[in-house]
């Protein structure tokens, strides 16, 4: 049987190349979106809400009766964390994909390391590590990506690190985190309750590089 597949989040940037790749799987997908004319090639058969993820009337129609979550979001992260996981719990969907960010562990090193917080901004790190903190002790199966910087390079090329270690990189195309996105979706037994940083081998330097 097909997995239902809610994404939210469904217009931006990272969002979209999982789409596409999600219309041709064996899933059945929800798309949610703030606005519904920012959606380009929806799949056929997918189901389009449109609406806040923090309004939770939308978020529990969208929940309903689903399998798998992936969030894939921007703002005010945290708050959204929050009703993400309590909207999940009151539905029973218990699998979460989260895309943060690079940083919120202070786990990159170096030169970068130091250019990556400085130019993010402690501020928007503190949120991004409270959105990843939510979702770490509220029970659900998660897995949470931290991506390097995100190019719109048309390639698949990326490899993980795990929470504990040093993040390896600088950056990473935003097709490439559709990909571990969606592998996970497809075989949700993979990388349970596992916080991965996802970036492209040999990308490493003082500053993003994008070549």
């Amino acid at each position: 049987m097909a997995h239902k597949v809610l994404l939210l989040g469904a217009g931006g940037r990272i969002a979209r190349w999982a789409v596409d790749m999600l219309g041709r799987a064996d899933v059945e997908l929800t798309l949610l979106a703030r606005d519904r004319k920012g959606l380009s090639d929806v799949p056929p058969g997918a189901r389009v809400i449109e609406g806040d993820v923090l309004d939770p009337d939308v978020l529990g129609q969208a929940l309903r009766g689903q399998d798998v979550v992936y969030a894939n979001l921007a703002g005010s992260l945290d708050e959204q964390a929050r009703a993400i996981v309590t909207a999940m719990d009151a539905a029973g969907v218990r699998r979460l994909v989260f895309v943060t960010a690079l940083g919120i562990y202070d786990e990159v090193p170096g030169a970068f390391g130091r250019w990556n917080t400085q130019t993010i901004g402690t501020g928007t790190l503190r949120t991004y590590r409270a959105a990843a903190d939510a979702i770490t002790s509220s029970g659900l199966d998660y897995t949470i990506l931290r991506p390097a910087w995100l190019s719109d390079k048309d390639e698949i090329d990326y490899e993980v690190t795990k929470r504990d270690e040093p993040f390896r990189g600088t950056t990473v195309s935003r097709k490439s985190v559709a990909d571990l996105a969606v592998e996970i979706i497809k075989d949700p037994q993979q990388w349970v309750r596992a916080d991965l940083g996802v970036n492209k081998p040999g990308s490493e330097g003082d500053r993003p590089v994008f070549d």
